[in-house]
């Protein structure tokens, strides 16, 4: 989910607190009166052994049967992502129906939570040259959002310059009555269980957001109020898009979801952006991986948030190995409003409200020790003064308001430990900044030195080129994954922090925070990379944005930082920040084929029957080669290491130069000796495929005393290409 200026009076930061909505088994609604205990179940059975359905109302009725005869309870029946429907049931009901031949399973459907002018220029994008240029900015591809709908009359939606929809798209438009579609919104439809029938209008601004974000026209001027003006515009401008309206109130029912996901596959759509989801579960009982799993089947790369439950370890979701999964980052832009202190320090914090007419005086500073909360402040005591106000995770605009109605003269609001140095750009009910917590820690201290503290609050407007940036953001979901540790999660960073994208009116624009901003980014260079590479699967569009990614920031060359001021863990940015550019020309490239993903899944412990699910047909673990999850040719790698010395292959394929020689570069993480044999691989043509091994075990030194976890890497280098691959390792 993201946060911004409309959403501020009802829901606000802090991050980490606002974003701890648990998930778990409901239904998608009560009916109410007689029928209060139905519930939506997922219900999945086997394939009739001749069972070939030319027509939906042929497959609709064989679902039907499995139903209570004479109600309508029937939601989905569905073609694409999975063998079965989704229907309300009762409890007794769903129990009843495990006598019927053909029955696999049925479970309560499981609710999901929906988790820019300037951030194409610092992804490197840009008109004249690179990537925009070489993928005729994403022109032709298709790019579905699945989301809380949109407003299709908004100019980021316009269709100028764009082409007819591409031959293949058999996806349809719910606007058409009201004229909403046209070469850019190619398709809209809604899943949203409550609104059924109505069209896919976005009631929050999130859909319409990301949406923008991904392949929004190019708009000029646009700003939120008076700051980061610029021409706005999507990652992929000339890229179409098909979106499925799956959440309603920042809710979205998993029996929804599979329905958009089984109309995208059915419409032709080349890229999904999903910026919904939960913590980490069972792939079998998750809508989302099931459903990107029928995706990828049909070559469709699926791109979804990652949460915002950081920095929190082990709190990343959408997890699947077949999903990308997108952390957020900084930018380089800020909308400063900066804090002068009376012993000279200054610090530089963030806010929309950028008063004109604010003196550049200083005020008299008081704190505020019980986090300006109502009742806490005394007028007489901060008339005309800067307060300084701890933040505790509750809205700050409600501390505004108790500041404003003390009548002080401006706010300072510092961040707690667990933020850190993440700050927000927000609409103030008064002057207003906000600051890191070590900015807030030293303003405390000058306060305690001296008897006559004062500060000054300086409105400084858009700035660009802040130094340290990108730096994970506070609230972007951590790994290790919990479903599957072996697997490095998240797989990479993008922006996802004060991010300018559309918005319903009056604003046009506004800015808002979330791995829901970030996943959308990822969206739109996937599309570009579909653009310039058509053949590619799903997993090498993947493989191309993690292995050459960023690890060090764009000013300074030094290690990407998150919330700390402290080097990011791999479990925070993955393989690392997203390269649009290189990631069109990685050299190298990890492929997986979607049946390769069933010895993994065997390997998990997965039975035959939760494997089945996910894979679409009849699965016997007991007659594949079970694999360990180490063993999925992924380009990252996530181990436990014990005294036991482990051995892993990879295969590359070369989609660089035919001709090519590439040799291992190796930083092995503190206490593991890492080996990889052969040192050196050699192509001769376009697509060749080499395997290499590598070796991890506990070196000579032995381990780091005190660290759990110790990362590294590994990278193939030739005379133009670097594919570098994260190592993370846990001792046991």
């Amino acid at each position: 989910m993201g946060f911004g200026v409309l959403q501020i009076m009802a829901v606000l930061i802090l991050f980490v607190l606002i974003f701890m909505a648990k998930s778990s088994p409901a239904s998608a609604y009560d009916q109410g009166g007689g029928e209060s205990k139905l519930k939506t179940y997922i219900v999945h059975i086997k394939k009739p052994e001749n069972g070939v359905f030319a027509e939906a109302e042929d497959l609709e009725g064989w679902h039907m049967s499995f139903l209570p005869v004479g109600q309508e309870r029937m939601v989905y029946s569905y073609r694409n992502v999975l063998t079965g429907f989704a229907a309300r049931l009762t409890e007794e009901e769903a129990k009843e129906m495990e006598a019927k031949e053909g029955f696999v399973s049925a479970r309560p459907e499981r609710m999901y939570q929906l988790h820019t002018t300037h951030s194409p220029s610092f992804l490197g994008l840009n008109t004249r040259s690179g990537l925009w240029k070489g993928s005729n900015l994403g022109k032709g591809v298709i790019i579905g959002v699945m989301d809380s709908g949109i407003i299709p009359s908004h100019p980021s939606f316009g269709d100028e310059g764009m082409p007819f929809p591409p031959a293949k798209w058999i996806g349809s438009c719910e606007f058409n009555k009201t004229g909403g579609c046209n070469n850019k919104i190619i398709g809209a439809r809604n899943f949203q269980s409550r609104s059924k029938g109505m069209p896919p209008f976005d009631d929050t601004g999130h859909g319409t957001h990301t949406a923008s974000i991904a392949a929004g026209n190019f708009v000029k001027h646009a700003s939120v109020l008076g700051n980061a003006e610029g021409t706005a515009a999507g990652i992929a401008p000339r890229a179409h898009l098909a979106i499925y309206k799956i959440c309603a109130n920042g809710d979205c029912a998993g029996s929804d979801i599979l329905a958009a996901f089984d109309a995208a596959i059915a419409d032709g759509v080349d890229v999904l952006s999903v910026s919904v989801g939960q913590k980490s579960t069972p792939f079998y009982d998750d809508a989302i991986a099931v459903g990107a799993f029928a995706a990828i089947r049909k070559g469709i790369l699926v791109s979804c948030s990652a949460g915002n439950y950081g920095p929190t370890t082990a709190s990343v979701g959408n997890d699947a190995p077949w999903i990308l999964t997108v952390g957020a980052s900084t930018i380089d832009r800020s909308i400063r409003a900066s804090v002068k202190i009376g012993n000279g320090e200054k610090f530089d914090g963030e806010s929309l409200f950028q008063p004109a007419d604010f003196p550049s005086e200083s005020f008299p500073l008081v704190y505020s020790p019980y986090f300006c909360r109502p009742g806490t402040l005394n007028a007489s005591e901060v008339k005309g003064k800067v307060v300084l106000c701890d933040s505790d995770g509750k809205s700050i605009t409600e501390k505004g308001l108790v500041v404003n109605n003390a009548r002080a003269a401006a706010m300072i609001v510092a961040n707690t430990d667990l933020v850190g140095s993440t700050t927000v750009a927000l609409e103030h009910v008064l002057p207003a900044t906000d600051v890191s917590y070590s900015a807030g820690s030293r303003i405390k201290a000058y306060m305690s030195s001296t008897s006559n503290p004062t500060a000054s609050i300086a409105f400084e407007g858009t700035i660009i080129g802040e130094s340290t940036a990108p730096e994970v953001a506070c609230f972007s979901a951590r790994g290790p994954s919990l479903e599957t540790p072996g697997i490095l999660k998240p797989d990479v960073i993008g922006p996802g922090m004060n991010i300018l994208a559309a918005w319903p009116s009056p604003l046009k624009f506004n800015m808002l925070s979330g791995t829901s901003m970030a996943c959308p980014h990822l969206s739109g260079v996937a599309a570009l990379i579909k653009r310039s590479h058509p053949d590619w699967s799903a997993a090498a569009i993947k493989s191309a944005i993690m292995t050459t990614a960023d690890t060090l920031n764009h000013n300074k060359g030094l290690p990407i930082l998150d919330q700390t001021e402290n080097p990011a863990s791999v479990f925070a940015i993955g393989a690392g920040h997203v390269n649009p550019l290189r990631a069109n020309d990685p050299g190298l490239i990890y492929d997986i084929q979607p049946d390769d993903y069933i010895p993994y899944l065997c390997g998990l412990g997965y039975n035959d029957t939760q494997v089945s699910l996910i894979a679409l047909r009849t699965v016997k673990c007991s007659k594949e080669s079970s694999i360990p999850e180490l063993q999925l040719n992924y380009p990252s790698f996530s181990i436990t290491l014990q005294s036991k010395t482990l051995r892993f292959q990879r295969t590359v394929t070369n989609v660089g130069k035919p001709k090519s020689s590439y040799e291992v570069h190796i930083a092995a993480p503190p206490g593991v000796y890492v080996g990889v044999k052969p040192r050196k691989l050699h192509f001769t043509r376009e697509n060749q495929k080499k395997t290499y091994t590598v070796i991890f075990k506990r070196s000579k030194s032995g381990v780091i005393t005190g660290k759990q976890y110790v990362q590294g890497f590994l990278k193939w280098v030739s005379a133009t290409h670097s594919a570098r691959s994260p190592i993370a390792v846990k001792f046991e």
